[in-house]
């Protein structure tokens, strides 16, 4: 999605490009900040539906009134799919909703967040503490500005869960590459035994799954031995939005009341959203996501990497 730069907007409507022929408005009533930090451009607006959102590059990446089912989705699944996760890393991340769910469990010893953009992390510390919460203070933190390409290359770090909260494929933006064969076989080399990872994988709602998440799935498929898509949807992204899990270790299939069990053993807070039942529908694919699976024959690869619209 892209929408129009803030300056163009008549009397603050967001305007987002949901696909080429499709465009949703968001009545702002405050235009916190709005900027470029050299590597995207940046907004963060208030909306009396949403609170404050961020936007990148134009896309809608989070909002207070919803990132807990987006954040609570990305993050707790594959966590409580692990045994003990004690050590994560998390790529991008900027606003800190995945660091807090990922530092909300009991057995976490250490989370690597690395985030290129310095300045949207710093934005979002002073803009959004509600998605936060504090954790970027959390002593268990430790917050690296670089590239994760470059970094899960020469770090000697290992980890039980890796956390991949990018932002979208785009063509010319900064995370490309980052949904590649080539960096998914980076970053299996840096998962523990039995290790797992989890991405973000992008809009997977009947006319918009074939954008990039069909591929994610597949890209990932072709490097991990067991995999499992699931989706979800969140109100300000406007459709289902998905997930792609990974691991060479066979995946645990968590029956609802295991998933409830897990939470009240390891999880030091209480969830808004993700619960066993949210689970169980989670994982239980519509025929669209199926079919779009099933059909797809791409693979991300640095060479021809699939951009999203």
């Amino acid at each position: 999605m892209a929408s129009y730069p803030m300056e163009e907007i008549t009397g603050k409507w967001v305007i987002e490009t949901v696909m080429p022929d499709l465009a949703i408005m968001l009545k702002v009533d405050e235009v916190i900040y709005s900027g470029h930090t050299g590597y995207q451009r940046v907004e963060v607006v208030h909306s009396e539906v949403y609170g404050r959102s961020l936007l990148l590059d134009g896309k809608t990446q989070s909002t207070e009134r919803d990132e807990h089912i987006y954040h609570e989705s990305l993050v707790h699944p594959a966590m409580l799919m692990h045994p003990d996760p004690r050590r994560v890393f998390i790529g991008g991340g900027g606003e800190g909703g995945t660091l807090r769910e990922a530092l909300s469990h009991r057995s976490v010893e250490k989370v690597t967040m690395v985030d290129l953009d310095r300045q949207v992390v710093e934005l979002c510390r002073q803009h959004l503490p509600q998605h936060h919460g504090g954790a970027f203070d959390d002593g268990r933190t430790e917050l690296v500005f670089d590239d994760a390409r470059g970094y899960l290359e020469s770090t000697d770090q290992t980890f039980d869960v890796m956390i991949m909260d990018l932002v979208d494929p785009l063509e010319g933006g900064p995370a490309y590459l980052l949904y590649t064969e080539e960096y998914y076989e980076i970053a299996r080399a840096r998962l523990n035994p039995g290790g797992i990872l989890v991405t973000q994988s992008g809009p997977a709602g009947f006319l918009s799954l074939r954008e990039c998440f069909t591929t994610i799935y597949k890209t990932l498929e072709s490097i991990f031995s067991h995999t499992a898509p699931c989706q979800v949807h969140v109100p300000s992204f406007v459709t289902l939005w998905g997930f792609t899990i990974g691991s060479d270790a066979p995946l645990p299939d968590l029956a609802a009341s295991d998933v409830d069990r897990r939470i009240e053993e390891r999880v030091a807070k209480t969830l808004q959203h993700y619960d066993g039942q949210s689970h169980e529908a989670m994982f239980a694919l519509p025929r669209h996501i199926r079919d779009g699976i099933a059909s797809e024959t791409r693979i991300n690869r640095d060479d021809s990497p699939v951009f999203m619209v």
